[in-house]
């Protein structure tokens, strides 16, 4: 059943439901076959994880002997405003709107190797714990694991099978979300490196000595010499680390400042800059996932159909992967190869009915 659903949200245009995949088999598969699987089958990031190893093993055994696979994590939202709220489908505050939204709050992590592009391990925010405001009494629900604790968790699992056990990757990129201290230990204690994005407002030493007496200064107060990363040191961070500076200048002539650090210390500035550009596959991901597998297309009302349609999407997701870099080429021209396809064979069908 799995597999076809999985095919039915790739092929569908429209609202997917159980109705809806009934009909495409002609009645075959009762609308109540569907139904009972979407509500008893049981998908999380363990089948996220069994879907993607042979296409993670394969790049694996592409890569060439200087090249090297990286790890993205990022959350986003699938927005779900006219669905009823439980604790999956809530309030999450969306950074990139700055206001609060009604939807589906999921953490993902990507792997990424040459043209691959496939998640190896996801989590949902689910807001399961009341919390009353010391101040207003206000009583509201919150997770019991933030993201931060999610990507931890994801990252040092001892489970046989999760990906941190069996994937080689060389870094792990994220935004300043993902930036704290505990991540950068958890990653260096791992044996990996990192290449995070720092917001303006955090602090560093320029030297072991000036960490330990506490000399902080923020990193917009930084001179950087021309095209050369500086060696700094953070608070909560035993190692030194890199922190480069680009300025972007956008089209209304103002300019925008991005700071990144990295542990690998060995690293250009050039090449801090490069690696870290491989981060835009996962909002490449998310755009997919949320255009190419029906993920916001389905009428489930309960938490566990929810989950079970998400996750089907996801896996969608790495099927749909999966056929573009056997034919070369990417998700949405594959998606409207298809469609084209779909609307021919309407336009036959219209002509010989009215013939």
């Amino acid at each position: 059943m799995l597999d076809l659903y999985t095919d039915y949200l790739i092929s569908s245009t429209g609202q997917t439901s159980a109705t809806g995949l009934s009909r495409l088999f002609d009645g075959q598969l009762s609308h109540d076959q569907v139904t009972r699987w979407l509500s008893s089958v049981y998908l999380d990031s363990r089948q996220v994880w069994a879907h993607a190893k042979p296409l993670v093993r394969r790049a694996e055994q592409a890569l060439e002997a200087a090249d090297f696979a990286v790890l993205v994590v990022d959350d986003s939202i699938l927005e779900k405003a006219h669905t009823g709220a439980n604790a999956l489908l809530c309030t999450h505050y969306d950074h990139s709107l700055g206001r609060y939204v009604k939807g589906l709050n999921f953490v993902s992590l990507l792997y990424v190797a040459g043209p691959l592009s496939v998640p190896i391990a996801v989590e949902l925010v689910e807001k399961t714990q009341a919390v009353t405001d010391p101040k207003t009494q206000k009583v509201s629900q919150k997770s019991p694991l933030t993201k931060n604790e999610m990507l931890r968790a994801m990252l040092r699992v001892a489970l046989p099978g999760w990906p941190q056990q069996q994937v080689a990757y060389r870094y792990l990129l994220a935004d300043s979300w993902y930036a704290s201290a505990e991540n950068m230990n958890q990653v260096r204690e791992l044996g990996h490196d990192f290449i995070f994005a720092l917001p303006t407002s955090r602090t560093v030493a320029r030297s072991e000595v000036g960490r330990g007496n506490g000399e902080f200064q923020a990193l917009d107060t930084l001179v950087f010499p021309e095209g050369q990363p500086l060696r700094v040191w953070l608070r909560g961070v035993a190692e030194a680390v890199l922190v480069v500076r680009q300025v972007f200048t956008n089209k209304d002539g103002s300019q925008r400042v991005l700071y990144l650090v990295s542990s690998d210390t060995s690293l250009t500035w050039e090449q801090v800059t490069i690696i870290y550009q491989k981060r835009w596959k996962i909002e490449e991901y998310h755009k997919s996932l949320k255009q190419n597998t029906s993920m916001g297309k389905s009428p489930t009302k309960t938490i566990g159909t929810q989950a079970n349609h998400f996750f089907s999407s996801i896996l969608a997701y790495i099927k749909l992967e999966k056929i573009t870099r056997q034919l070369g080429i990417g998700h949405f021209r594959l998606k409207a190869q298809l469609y084209l396809r779909g609307l021919k064979a309407m336009h036959y069908m219209l002509t010989k009915l009215a013939a």
